[in-house]
């Protein structure tokens, strides 16, 4: 998979986690194994998309093709990674998630643009 259909599928998962942040309820127990297995499940796959994305992200900004910055990659990839948390365990006020959530999509946006 290419970066730019990698970005757009991370990007899709971005907004689904956003829904799933805004109207799911909070798990009664964060210690509930069942719920762990479930979320293990659910974002293993995220996970491993979002290293390869960052892989083939640093990779192209490297190679000078794309003007963003190696560190913004990085955060992108580390703020993902805890919005993914945060999505499932409901567990951080709106205001950080939304934040955390506009600067994945500020630079997903970016590198599509770009990369047009």
């Amino acid at each position: 998979m290419d970066l730019k259909n990698q970005t757009v599928e991370l990007k899709q998962h971005l907004n689904r986690l956003k829904d799933k942040y805004e109207n799911d309820e909070p798990p009664e127990n964060k210690k509930d194994r069942q719920f762990f297995l479930k979320v293990k499940e659910e974002s293993t796959p995220i996970y491993e998309l979002l290293a390869k994305w960052e892989e083939d992200s640093l990779q192209i900004v490297k190679e000078r093709k794309i003007n963003v910055h190696p560190q913004q990659i990085t955060s992108t990839r580390e703020n993902m990674e805890l919005l993914l948390m945060h999505s499932f365990y409901i567990d951080v006020k709106r205001k950080r998630f939304m934040e955390l959530n506009n600067s994945i999509a500020y630079i997903f946006d970016q590198l599509l643009r770009e990369m047009n």
